[in-house]
């Protein structure tokens, strides 16, 4: 494989598994030196260790001295960052009906505000890229309303929208901000609260598979939206910015 990244530094947060480590392993091949920041260090630190050339870190991106504390380690083993991905989330399915005011602020400040943390910390180190990026993982839920997920769809909808606005402020610096939104992607958040995953059960089955809601009629890996995130850290991406991308098997256009 051509490395294409080749002496670039990125981060990911989030990295430990799922969505961020595809993304992680996907730029560490492409030939980028990648940091795996999560809040799980023994999981960041085994993903690290699996790859040709990363570092791991624990960051609570709820907490801004651990956010600070990860730009200063990178800043004085790097000097710089080239990519930054805003992966890290969390899943909240509530009710409306049982949802409190402190658990959609918790939300908000791990989904939403936790990438503007990020992105505030680490701009000054992507300042001194050749070709920055920042990209932020968003949701297709954050493009639509859907019930049972008030708390995360608005958090991913700002992100959507936390986008365009860095896109807008970055672009003087030739910073690109850029989003993917993921549709049903098999992770540990899709993991119903029963126990079942998500691609598996009747209802999906009936709805997305059935009735073709999914035009490519099948869920989706990790490893299919590090394709696209790949392309939105390159080169190739080079004129594009403020763009939400929806990696969702074409569940947007039967909508």
């Amino acid at each position: 494989m051509e490395k294409r990244l080749d002496g670039r530094i990125a981060l990911v947060t989030g990295s430990a598994r799922g969505i961020g480590e595809a993304i992680a392993r996907r730029l560490c091949q492409e030939g980028a030196r990648v940091w795996i920041a999560d809040i799980d260090e023994p999981e960041a630190k085994a993903v690290a260790r699996s790859l040709e050339n990363a570092s791991h870190a624990r960051v609570d991106i709820t907490d801004m001295e651990s956010v600070t504390a990860l730009a200063d380690r990178i800043r004085k083993d790097d000097a710089r960052l080239d990519i930054l991905v805003n992966n890290a989330a969390i899943l909240d399915t509530t009710p409306y009906t049982d949802l409190s005011i402190e658990r959609f602020m918790e939300v908000q400040d791990v989904n939403l505000t936790g990438a503007l943390r990020v992105t505030m910390a680490m701009v000054p180190l992507i300042r001194g890229s050749q070709a920055p990026r920042i990209l932020n993982i968003a949701s297709v839920n954050g493009l639509r309303g859907t019930r049972d997920s008030l708390a995360y769809s608005t958090a991913k909808g700002g992100v959507v929208n936390l986008t365009r606005c860095l896109a807008s402020e970055l672009g003087v610096y030739g910073i690109n901000v850029n989003a993917i939104a993921p549709g049903f992607i098999s992770t540990r958040m899709s993991v119903t609260p029963d126990g079942e995953i998500e691609h598996e059960t009747e209802w999906f089955k009936y709805i997305y598979i059935k009735h073709r809601r999914l035009a490519l009629a099948r869920g989706g890996k990790p490893e299919d939206i590090a394709g696209p995130a790949f392309f939105l850290c390159s080169d190739d991406s080079r004129y594009v910015t403020g763009h939400i991308l929806a990696v969702d098997g074409g569940m947007m256009s039967t909508l």
